[in-house]
């Protein structure tokens, strides 16, 4: 099995190549992204909605030119639904055959490496290399205690078992990134098998720079504009959803898309829904004024 060692030889390489595919990553997190490479441990990556945590996952993919593989966590979700399912169609059809044929057909026939489809878990411990697949199990807070319960055997052994056929365990282990918004406590057993970091918020400067990698189009006195506008709008304790950085770049895209040459208080009005997402939030930035979220002078020159 192919090092991904070469790729990411240290710290400052990784910063480098994640910068080299639009993810711009402090010491702190690419230290945390290494260590779940080389030590092949998961890691449980938390913060608030939109700071990029998902998007850390996809940029460590492609820095290690491998597939990225993602389970979407929701409530009620379900073992089997992250595991496997039966290609029931499939069978169906080889039970007729068989009938037609007078042959006998055993349930063993049936429930087979031949019939089974994988979903991103089973996927992953499948993936043959020669790179670790990545993992990404998105939004674990949003599952179940039951769902993070079965999931301690993969983190653990990089293994899942299929009642029917035993445990698979991953011939190339997985580098697994789960992340969280702590919309709840995960239990300790789960960290536990974890590597941990918080992604914060970043400052001014870097949601600038992460705008204009995002949207290349952007000049970069609006890139700088939006980054405080949005900075002033999380300093407020009156919103329901604080703007992160995924709305930051959807504003700056917004005003590009329409042609505006200026961050004023019209044109944030008109591009509002860019940036907040809750009619409440929206009405309440109106009432108090949208002119802290522009500068004094919104121009190119200002």
């Amino acid at each position: 099995m192919p090092d991904p060692g070469p790729l990411v030889p240290d710290v400052p390489a990784l910063r480098s190549r994640l910068d080299t595919v639009g993810y711009l990553a402090d010491d702190a997190l690419a230290t945390a992204l290494l260590l779940a490479v080389r030590m092949r441990q998961p890691i449980l990556l938390e913060g608030e909605p939109g700071v990029g945590k998902t998007e850390a996952a996809r940029a460590l993919a492609a820095v290690l030119d491998t597939p990225l593989i993602r389970l979407q966590c929701y409530e009620g979700l379900s073992s089997a639904e992250a595991l496997y399912e039966w290609n029931y169609p499939r069978q169906l059809l080889a039970i007729r055959l068989a009938e037609s044929r007078g042959e006998p057909l055993r349930d063993a026939d049936l429930f087979t490496e031949d019939y089974l489809l994988p979903r991103p878990l089973l996927a992953a411990i499948r993936h043959p290399g020669p790179r670790p697949a990545v993992l990404l199990i998105d939004e674990v807070d949003r599952a179940d205690d039951e769902f993070e319960a079965f999931l301690l055997e993969l983190l653990a052994d990089a293994a899942v078992t299929v009642p029917e056929l035993g445990t698979r365990t991953a011939v190339t282990a997985p580098v697994a990134v789960l992340t969280s918004n702590r919309t709840r406590d995960l239990h300790d057993a789960l960290k536990r098998r974890c590597l941990y970091h918080w992604i914060g918020y970043p400052d001014t400067a870097q949601v600038a720079a992460i705008i204009r990698r995002r949207v290349p189009e952007s000049a970069e006195w609006l890139a700088a504009r939006v980054a405080r506008g949005v900075g002033r709008l999380r300093a407020r304790q009156d919103l329901t959803k604080p703007p992160g950085i995924a709305e930051a770049i959807d504003w700056a895209a917004a005003l590009h898309a329409l042609g505006l040459c200026a961050l004023d208080t019209d044109a944030a009005d008109r591009t509002l829904g860019a940036v907040l997402k809750y009619a409440e939030d929206m009405n309440a930035v109106r009432r108090t004024g949208l002119s802290e979220l522009v500068d004094a002078e919104a121009g190119p020159d200002g």
